[in-house]
């Protein structure tokens, strides 16, 4: 297979975001600890756990509910990988009844951080040091990790292997959404990407071409810039899920900048984020049976 096809669009879409868009990138807790509460939240046990797979060990974050059995959850990050704000971002999911891994992609080169502390993406070595990263990534090594990962959550006593697992990406991350459903299409249920970049490519690998391997239900959440640049990458998506008798929800959140929903992100976008996370729950509510 290809090795860089999904990354090809990231490349591009990153290369017309300006450095006030897409500069530094607030990885303190003083960002992540805005992220709005629930009401009645669950107390919630999250560790920093390793991950056995064919290719060497990875890194992540896992977190649950203190008590009980639960739909697992796999979150893919965006190219600046692993960090605070995932871990957050994956506890505040746990908050709502789910048992959440969230992991480093790139644990075949480095274990995270594998991003430097404020990166600026149009810094040359920065940027280059990040596209190598996403470089080393490809169809491969998704089918290797998505076996490992969804091993990993139905092993764990919190996870309840009766209900299907979800899965998210972001950025990069969402060719990863699509290729983990592809691949083990019965734990599978549903998948959400946000702003995911590659969906679509004119390559024969392309992640869309899987769809009719899976049997998850979706949400494609798409930066408003982005559909800009690909207008017509929403319209392969819409049939090419509809040719496979699956439900996805595929919408462009108006205002949205490519890399909107991370909080760290510079470009956070603070109610499109929500009403994406709103729509991510009812998906999972309704889909992780």
């Amino acid at each position: 297979m290809c090795e860089h096809d999904d990354l090809d669009e990231f490349a591009r879409r990153s290369s017309d975001v300006t450095r006030r868009q897409f500069g530094a990138m607030a990885l303190g807790a003083g960002v992540v600890a805005a992220l709005p509460r629930l009401a009645n939240a669950a107390e919630t046990q999250g560790t920093d756990v390793q991950i056995k797979t064919s290719d060497g060990v990875a890194d992540g974050y896992f977190v649950h509910p203190a008590k009980g059995k639960y739909a697992g959850v796999l979150i893919w990050p965006d190219i600046f990988g692993l960090r605070p704000a995932f871990k957050e971002m994956a506890t505040r999911l746990a908050e709502s009844g789910y048992s959440v891994l969230v992991i480093n992609p790139f644990y075949r080169t480095q274990k995270a951080p594998t991003a430097p502390e404020h990166p600026d993406f149009n810094d040359p070595p920065t940027r280059q040091a990040l596209m190598t990263l996403a470089g080393s990534l490809n169809a491969d090594t998704a089918v290797t990790d998505a076996k490992a990962f969804v091993a990993f959550l139905d092993s764990q006593p919190s996870v309840d292997k009766k209900r299907k697992v979800g899965t998210t990406g972001y950025c990069m991350g969402g060719p990863f959404v699509l290729r983990t459903a592809a691949t083990v299409p019965d734990r599978v249920g549903a998948g959400a990407t946000f702003h995911g970049g590659g969906l679509v490519t004119d390559k024969p690998d392309s992640p869309h071409l899987l769809i009719p391997q899976m049997k998850a239900h979706y949400l494609i959440a798409i930066a408003e810039n982005d559909d800009q640049r690909e207008p017509q990458s929403k319209n392969v998506l819409r049939d090419s899920f509809a040719k496979a008798h699956l439900p996805a929800e595929i919408e462009v959140y108006v205002g949205t900048q490519h890399g909107w929903c991370p909080p760290d992100a510079r470009v956070y976008n603070h109610d499109q984020a929500e009403k994406a996370w709103s729509r991510m729950l009812a998906l999972f509510s309704s889909s992780l049976a």
